[in-house]
């Protein structure tokens, strides 16, 4: 009886819910494990090699040497992980979720709220996104009675799928910012590309800006006014809160790990430092992937003030990282493949023959969607897909920052439906993959159409600047 009541309820809700409701059941069936996807990724370039021409042991060797590449690379996107995740639970930033969880008055506008939230602070760091909005979401639902529970984990989610890859925490874009970053393969094609001709482009800001309002909007409209998928529902209404730290230490040699003036004293080197960085080389080169991360730290650093708390916090951060920590390195091999085979340069070729000038933002934005769902990690993904796609754009004579940007744009789209990123939040809220896709899968659709209108419209605006190769 029970079942049959929550259908009849849910069929009063609207059918943009119940398409929801579908999606999400047909994804429990079909969705595999985020690890799955790069494996069927590595399996299909291995053939692609073969049918460009590379023999068998050679590919074999490619994927070898290239399989700890991305060691460097792996380590920095596990910190912004960690980073974002310490500052995120620090007790200031607890404070300011408690009290922005007070602001929203309805169910709608809670789902809304929280949506908005998970893209600006998603702006700001992927990994402080994904936390803070979780805590967020997590704190609303106690204030407010009836808010459906799927929606409100999904609009915790939806800075994943949207603008993230267009704010600070780029991974595509600090990576061409950084020339220690960037492979030596691909550093000879493109140059180190500046920020000011990625992340700060006028159409790029535009475009974040669109987006954050539609996913709003459909965030807001998509939500049921009232749901019985509540909270209570799911049977997490009373979730077990962490132990509170404690304020002494219990021994003496415990003594250390609670003195503040540690924290307080690296904490002001640290930021010295980042000052002196931002003096000697300006606000726009100066950020890259190593000082993103390196002010996250300190600053997490200082918001726990004590030792005990900061370590604390990055214990709990470490679990959330094993998605990375494992299929980076198999990325690795696929980049290896990619770049030490015949097809970089067929597929360069390729997109230069079946594009124009005009045409060839299109095509990157739907190849990179559509190889997102295969390789769910920007920066990973960048890696394999740039050393073509850049040289295809140099023949193209299209502006090499707005093709990362393009890039940007669309690798996130896939996010939405793909688990991979949904890993730490799912543990959060005690939630399955699942139970959100069938609310972000409707963003999603909305979401595509705009980003290929919008690097196609953007792109007429931008003119070529050959690259600034070391």
């Amino acid at each position: 009886m029970k079942v049959e009541s929550d259908r009849a309820t849910e069929e009063r809700l609207g059918r943009l819910e119940s398409l929801g409701v579908g999606l999400a059941d047909w994804s429990q069936r079909w969705f595999p494990d985020a690890f799955v996807f790069a494996l069927l990724a590595l399996i299909i370039i291995f053939f692609a090699g073969i049918v460009a021409g590379s023999r068998f042991v050679d590919l074999v060797d490619y994927f070898g040497q290239g399989f700890w590449s991305l060691i460097p690379f792996t380590m920095q996107m596990a910190m912004i992980i960690i980073g974002g995740y310490v500052v995120a639970v620090s007790p200031p930033v607890s404070r300011i979720i408690q009290r922005l969880s007070r602001i929203p008055r309805t169910p709608r506008g809670a789902i809304a709220f929280v949506a908005l939230f998970s893209m600006l602070t998603s702006l700001i760091s992927w990994g402080l996104g994904l936390i803070f909005a979780a805590l967020l979401a997590r704190e609303v639902v106690k204030n407010i009675r009836g808010i459906d529970y799927r929606a409100i984990s999904a609009a915790a989610y939806i800075g994943q799928g949207t603008v993230w890859a267009l704010g600070f925490s780029s991974s595509a874009a600090l990576l061409m910012a950084t020339p220690a970053a960037i492979p030596a393969n691909l550093l000879k094609i493109s140059g180190v590309i500046p920020l000011r001709q990625t992340l700060y482009l006028p159409q790029s800001v535009i475009m974040a800006f669109i987006l954050i309002c539609s996913t709003v909007l459909v965030a807001y409209f998509s939500a049921p006014a009232r749901s019985v998928k509540t909270v209570e529902w799911f049977g997490v209404a009373e979730t077990q809160e962490a132990a509170p730290e404690k304020s002494t230490p219990a021994t003496k040699g415990e003594w250390l790990e609670y003195f503040p003036l540690l924290s307080l004293v690296i904490g002001v080197i640290g930021f010295a430092y980042l000052a002196r960085l931002l003096a000697a080389r300006g606000p726009l080169a100066a950020l890259d992937l190593n000082s993103y991360n390196f002010l996250f730290l300190m600053a997490g650093l200082l918001l726990h003030w004590r030792p005990r708390s900061f370590t604390r916090a990055v214990n709990n951060a470490v679990p959330a990282t094993s998605g990375v920590l494992i299929q980076f390195p198999f990325y690795g091999g696929i980049l290896g493949i990619v770049t030490m085979s015949p097809i970089a340069r067929g597929m360069a070729h390729f997109f230069v023959r079946i594009s124009s000038h005009g045409t060839f933002p299109l095509l990157v934005s739907i190849y990179s969607a559509i190889l997102g769902m295969f390789v769910p990690s920007g920066g990973s993904k960048w890696i394999i897909e740039a050393p073509y796609v850049l040289q295809a754009a140099q023949d193209l004579h299209v502006h090499l920052g707005w093709v990362v940007q393009v890039y940007n744009a669309s690798e996130a789209l896939p996010n939405l439906i793909n688990p991979f990123w949904m890993l730490p939040i799912l543990g959060i809220l005690k939630v399955r993959a699942r139970d959100l896709v069938g609310f972000t899968a409707l963003q999603l659709i909305l979401n595509s159409i705009l980003v290929l209108f919008m690097v196609w419209f953007f792109a007429r605006t931008l003119t070529y600047l050959p690259p600034v190769i070391p």
